[in-house]
């Protein structure tokens, strides 16, 4: 992962919340973090993302973008998710484009089991689709 040019602001809090994490989720939540850091990155556009908190949660926000949230929640300690705006037309554009990849919650949430492998191409599209979301929710399927 090469994060030459962008600008990644983090919170000073963020530390603390990964470190917090049961050491089985830990480097699954990491994961996520590096491919949301990783496609930020390869999107020409995008030169800070914002890493902060919301809800206690790790929070990713960039302009013209959607607020991605990534977290384990210890009532589900089998899964861990990515979160995204549910007022947005992500997840239901997800529902039909990735609905054999990915599991879902509601309007708000990729859900993936501990032990999933997860499609990470096609997640990636999935974080393409959030960060850019403002240039995008026009297009049909969000241009995915």
């Amino acid at each position: 992962m090469s994060l030459n040019s962008l600008d990644i602001k983090t919170d000073a809090r963020m530390e603390h919340v990964f470190n917090a994490y049961p050491e089985f989720v830990k480097n699954k939540i990491l994961h996520l973090r590096a491919l949301i850091l990783d496609v930020a990155n390869n999107i020409e556009s995008i030169n800070t993302i914002e890493e902060t908190l919301k809800w206690g949660e790790p929070s990713y926000l960039v302009k013209k973008g959607s607020t991605l949230r990534i977290d384990w929640k210890p009532k589900k300690p089998d899964q861990y998710a990515m979160y995204f705006k549910c007022t947005s037309k992500l997840v239901e554009t997800f529902k039909i484009v990735f609905k054999d990849n990915f599991e879902f919650e509601g309007h708000r949430a990729i859900v993936f089991q501990l032990n999933d492998t997860i499609p990470e191409t096609e997640l990636k599209q999935c974080i393409t689709a959030a960060l850019t979301y403002h240039n995008v929710k026009q297009l049909p399927f969000l241009g995915l």
